[in-house]
């Protein structure tokens, strides 16, 4: 896959989403919310890949937010940042997503970061939300997944405070999972992610898809019913009798449902 503001590799079962733009701390555009999405609906229809790693590229930034230059100026979709495009695409995905951050993780960077399954950073890393002294906010993502993660009282305080997190004590908070010596976060982080590639690819996607289906509405539950449970009903008996009685115009065998 060939991208302009995002890199893409494949390392056996691990693939990783670099974003690309280092000399603006990897901030979102347009473009690239879309480039993000349309990779990861792309690792969506493969199964050669069990695991993805999202990272910044560099060794100063993950990502410290959004570019708004550029958009149409319109209340409408054109005129706001499709973040939420790239946050929907992590939750739809039935394979573990692991966000390595390598540097400032602020705003919608702090939020990404939050989105995936699980967090490793490097010690010098700081996370950070600054929206209301910016003239921004999130609204959506970057609240109620913050409460989960940190609790309202701290989901509170970074919103309402913006405090500068270290890695350290990110991970005291609860906002992130691991930290490690700035010099072996890429090893850890293929570490890592080894790690939950062994284990059983459809069993993750049940558990990833029953944690979402929470804050997923019907969405989240239909991730559930349809693409974790339609495929293993078509392969049953009481798929193939009904299928055939009704192509047949005759009742359905009763004894076959259940199996």
């Amino acid at each position: 896959m060939q991208f302009e503001e995002i890199t893409y590799s494949e390392d056996g079962p691990i693939a990783t989403i670099t974003l690309n733009r280092p000399d603006d701390g990897n901030m979102f555009t347009p473009k690239m919310c879309h480039e993000i999405r349309d990779c990861i609906n792309e690792i969506r229809r493969e199964t050669r890949t069990r695991v993805v790693v999202l990272t910044g590229a560099g060794d100063k930034f993950f990502c410290i937010g959004g570019r708004k230059e550029g958009m149409e100026d319109t209340l409408l979709y054109a005129g706001v940042l499709p973040t939420l495009e790239m946050y929907e695409s992590i939750d739809k995905l039935q394979k573990p997503v692991i966000a390595s951050v390598n540097g400032f993780a602020v705003g919608g960077g702090n939020v990404l970061q939050m989105v995936c399954d699980i967090t490793i950073a490097k010690e010098s890393a700081v996370f950070r939300q600054v929206g209301p002294m910016m003239g921004s906010f999130d609204a959506g993502y970057g609240t109620w997944y913050l409460e989960d993660l940190v609790g309202k009282k701290r989901a509170k305080e970074m919103w309402y405070r913006n405090p500068r997190l270290k890695a350290k004590e990110a991970q005291e908070w609860g906002l992130i999972n691991h930290v490690v010596p700035d010099d072996q976060l890429q090893e850890a982080t293929k570490k890592l992610a080894l790690e939950i590639a062994d284990r059983g690819a459809f069993a993750l996607a049940a558990v990833k898809g029953a944690f979402n289906a929470r804050h997923g509405g019907v969405s989240g539950l239909s991730r559930m019913a349809h693409d974790m449970l339609l495929r293993g009903y078509l392969d049953t008996q009481e798929h193939d009798e009904l299928s055939k009685a009704f192509a047949e115009r005759r009742a359905p065998d009763a004894s076959r449902f259940g199996h």
